[in-house]
């Protein structure tokens, strides 16, 4: 297997980020690879927000909201990697992108030069599996790249 230089983890800021940083900091430690904590701000939410700006243009801008967004999340990840991995700061670099989640996913695994990718995979309800699919599930199908799914052992405890 190629050496492991650079780790895109996939995070959304839900209870599983610090679980992805925290696997993503494991497999970089052991070879002393960069992380690149990633973060796609949906580009269907933009859409939304664009549709209502349309009725509302002096209360509702698209572009101050992807600006604030995008400022809120690198202040939250910036938090959270401050206080929780500190000792593998230096070794981290933020990026926040808007678009569709597993298709930002897997474009930036190519603008970063990743390595792999590390992820949550989120239990989901069946039905909506069905309707919509999801982003792992897509991440895992198209990747160049392998992928780690990071799970939460407390929500599929018991599952065969």
């Amino acid at each position: 297997m190629k050496k492991i230089d650079t780790i895109l983890a996939c995070v959304d800021l839900s209870e599983y980020t610090r679980m992805t940083l925290e696997a993503a900091v494991a497999i970089a430690r052991g070879n002393q690879a960069q992380i690149v904590a990633f973060n796609v701000i949906n580009q269907r939410d933009v859409a939304s927000v664009g549709m209502v700006s349309q009725h509302y243009p002096d209360r509702l801008n698209v572009e101050n909201y992807v600006r604030d967004l995008k400022k809120e999340r690198h202040e939250k990840l910036t938090m959270l990697i401050n206080s929780d991995f500190s000792e593998y700061r230096e070794n981290m670099t933020l990026s926040i992108d808007v678009g569709i989640p597993w298709e930002s996913i897997i474009q930036a695994a190519g603008n970063h030069k990743a390595d792999l990718i590390v992820m949550a995979n989120k239990g989901r309800g069946n039905l909506s599996r069905v309707l919509f699919g999801s982003v792992a599930e897509k991440v895992f199908r198209h990747s160049p790249v392998p992928v780690v799914s990071v799970r939460d052992p407390e929500t599929f405890k018991g599952r065969p």
